[in-house]
């Protein structure tokens, strides 16, 4: 009986260890991808700048716009929960899609090599 109950104990310890080595490794994937997630963001951020200074060469006086894109990228960079970054960057698309609206009524805009470099590269980070 005793080598019985000592074996049990062996079991149960390996089944822990186990289970404890692959939480780690899950924990572990699961930062990396935050890290990725945190990279392509941080690129999105940088090229939201370029986007706007590009359009405001052609929509001067949508003013509101810009400033809600400004608003909202410093939220979003701000954020430090995973709930703050993702309300900030909802905010913030839905601010970038109201300023593709505004360059949709600007066609000069959008034949410009530069705006569609820019938007190009967006879509490829989100």
């Amino acid at each position: 009986m005793g080598v019985a109950l000592i074996a049990i104990i062996v079991v149960v310890v390996l089944v822990l260890v186990v289970l404890y080595n692959s939480l780690a490794g899950l924990r572990v994937r699961a930062d990396s991808a935050w890290s990725d997630i945190d990279v392509q963001l941080k690129r999105r951020h940088d090229l939201i700048p370029n986007l706007v200074e590009t359009v405001k060469g052609y929509a001067a006086h949508e003013k509101g716009t810009f400033e809600n894109i400004a608003r909202y990228r410093s939220a979003a960079m701000s954020a430090t929960t995973v709930d703050e970054k993702a309300q900030a960057e909802g905010q913030l698309t839905q601010a970038l899609r109201g300023l593709l609206a505004v360059a949709e009524n600007y066609p000069q805009l959008r034949a410009s090599e530069q705006f569609t470099s820019l938007q190009s590269s967006l879509s490829q980070t989100e």
